[in-house]
């Protein structure tokens, strides 16, 4: 495997300018770290059976590391760590295609430097066919395409049908030059490109690393990347990439375009700002002088049914008008005690649901509780009946609280008429045109 010092290095000159190069050198960093021979995670060949797995190092081995060499004292935190860092690609379990971090025993294997992010890649659909189908010409179980896999190799095989010979070359090309290499070499070389692919072809679902913030990608000094094939694929074929698209050439502002940018820029500052803070004072202090008049902040008494669902209100009378029905209902023995029920309920004075009564049929209804039976409040139920018939809108419209509400808002009309004075002028016009129209129809008859 081609462990090296050289990580993080560029074959093209972007590299510095991408907005994740500072979170690529610190885990760059953490991983030179545990490649150290004394400090670092122990690496080794795990016997299977007929076979071994070499270079691998488990989950909790990395867990523990982190906890031990960067001070995290919570197990959790460390494992979300090397998640990140596992989603990343620095490095990646041996039999999954899913790049998290496992505190158990499950294999892991470090990624070649070559293959970092850092290098900035952003291969081609043209090497990604490749890939896929050079994997098909490996009869070998480890290899074999996962089903997005297959759908993928279908999918680009139906958009690269001109050029499919020339990639299937390539394909056979590198799986014969695989071939010659050691058995132990091509098994970590097969599992760090699979992890590279991983990362860039991620398994639906799961998220792509490579992804750049715009925001980010706004500030960089040249945001164009220059895109390089993994194999070495010729220019005029990765241009028939159904997702590459030539980035045009851009021509030096002229002399005019900088002056209407200078313009445009000395107009943004000249416009008139207010800071956030006094924005955010004045909100606050109209929320508070408002606070005990805006029904949503503060619920009034009684509540609001259309805003808190509280039908208690609504249903006052017809309780009532039920109560009612069902004393005629009652066995006469336990007429007394009902109508005593009813009028605690109802009509005593601080009753928990007091209805609307006017005085008449108060009076009345008083008088018949004293001497109890079936139609003690036959007068109030009437009463009630035709409330809730005909007479809830108007009733309410007649109330006190209702003309109270209209007289003061009366006066805030008067105190601040809107009427201005041109408006005056032309009312006064129109009427004096109108008598005088008046007049003379008069005098013509």
């Amino acid at each position: 495997m081609a462990q090296g010092n050289n990580y993080g290095q560029t074959s093209n000159g972007v590299a510095d300018e991408s907005p994740n190069m500072l979170v690529y050198r610190k885990m760059e960093d953490v991983i030179a770290r545990m490649q150290d021979e004394k400090n670092g995670i122990p690496i080794r060949t795990v016997k299977s059976f007929l076979s071994k797995i070499p270079s691998v190092f488990s989950g909790s081995d990395i867990v523990q590391w982190l906890i031990k060499n960067l001070t995290i004292e919570d197990p959790v935190e460390a494992l979300h760590l090397g998640t990140l860092m596992a989603a990343h690609g620095y490095f990646f379990p041996i039999s999954d295609h899913v790049l998290t971090l496992k505190d158990d025993g499950t294999f892991y294997r470090f990624q070649t430097p070559y293959f970092w992010p850092s290098n900035c890649w952003e291969p081609e659909n043209t090497d990604y066919a490749v890939y896929l189908c050079k994997r098909t010409m490996q009869n070998k179980a480890r290899l074999e395409l996962a089903d997005y896999e297959a759908e993928s190799l279908a999918r680009l095989q139906r958009a690269f049908a001109r050029k499919w010979e020339f990639i299937f070359m390539q394909a056979e090309a590198q799986a014969k030059v695989d071939k010659k290499r050691d058995k132990i070499e091509r098994k970590i070389l097969d599992s760090q490109e699979r992890a590279f692919w991983d990362v860039h072809r991620p398994v639906p679902g799961c998220v792509n690393t490579t992804e750049v913030d715009i925001k980010k990608s706004s500030r960089m000094r040249n945001p164009h990347k220059t895109r390089k094939s993994v194999y070495g694929l010729q220019n005029d074929i990765r241009s028939h990439s159904p997702t590459h698209t030539p980035t045009p050439e851009t021509k030096p502002p002229t002399e005019d375009e900088l002056q209407q940018q200078i313009k445009y820029w000395q107009i943004q500052l000249d416009r008139h700002r207010l800071k956030m803070s006094k924005v955010a004072d004045s909100l606050l202090s109209y929320t508070e002088q408002y606070l005990e008049y805006d029904p949503f902040l503060l619920p009034p008494d009684p509540s609001n049914p259309w805003l808190s669902d509280d039908t208690t209100f609504w249903e006052l009378e017809a309780r009532f008008w039920l109560a009612v029905e069902d004393l005629k209902k009652r066995p006469i023995k336990e007429v007394p005690s009902r109508v005593q029920e009813i009028w605690q309920e109802f009509l005593a004075p601080g009753a928990p649901s007091a209805i609307n009564l006017d005085s008449k049929s108060y009076d009345k209804t008083t008088q018949n509780v004293k001497e109890p039976g079936r139609y003690t409040f036959e007068d109030a139920q009437e009463h009630i009946y035709k409330l809730m018939k005909s007479d809830s809108y108007p009733r309410f419209i007649r109330s006190s609280a209702y003309q109270e509400l209209l007289q003061a808002k009366k006066k805030s009309g008067n105190s601040m008429d809107r009427r201005t004075s041109f408006e005056k002028f032309a009312q006064n016009v129109g009427k004096s045109l109108t008598s005088k129209r008046l007049t003379s129809l008069v005098q013509s008859y």
